[in-house]
């Protein structure tokens, strides 16, 4: 569970807003949209002026989310997400086309794809497929289907990304399409 905060942009969000916008405008494939909305992320990561001091505040009890932007025909979303050490997200795939980039810290992302039932009757299973760490600076992006993962803060202090949706997680309350069981053997 996340909570929300409303929006109060800074001037390097809104002009990451604004370089968003020109790409998703553009109405490309929603990889190619995640591929290049992550090289307009990137060079803001880091800057000290992108987010306000409340947008860096976490939660005691799990990860918060923190509203940027939404955009107003819900083309897309701008949120920062505050990880304290030890937190993380239960293993999900989304709704839309996504980007995140860490701004702060460090992030360490399992990612799966779903495996046919081994026996007729059984069901698809997950299977990890990757285990990256993610540090300050770098960005990831994708876009269903191939996009299950579970992400969790990897240091000792507190963590922050950014993320973008090609949704409207303010009204949808996040990305999140689908949780999925921890696999098990």
């Amino acid at each position: 569970m996340t909570t929300t905060t409303p929006a109060r942009t800074t001037a390097r969000t809104a002009a990451l807003v604004h370089e968003i916008r020109q790409v998703v405008d553009r109405g490309l494939a929603p990889d190619l949209t995640a591929y290049l909305v992550g090289e307009r992320l990137a060079p803001h990561l880091g800057a000290p002026d992108l987010l306000t001091c409340h947008q860096r505040e976490g939660h005691p009890d799990r990860y918060r989310q923190h509203v940027l932007h939404t955009e107003p025909d819900g083309g897309f979303s701008v949120v920062a997400l505050v990880w304290l050490p030890g937190q993380e997200t239960a293993i999900h795939d989304h709704v839309s086309w996504c980007v995140a980039g860490v701004h702060e810290g460090a992030e360490r992302e399992v990612r799966y794809r779903l495996a046919p039932a081994p026996a007729a009757g059984g069901a698809a299973r997950l299977v990890a497929t990757e285990e990256v760490v993610n540090e300050q600076g770098e960005v990831c992006g994708f876009a269903p289907p191939g996009d299950i993962h579970k992400v969790r803060n990897s240091c000792g202090t507190k963590a922050i990304s950014v993320h973008v949706y090609g949704a409207d997680v303010a009204r949808l309350g996040s990305s999140v399409r689908r949780v999925y069981p921890e696999p098990t053997g």
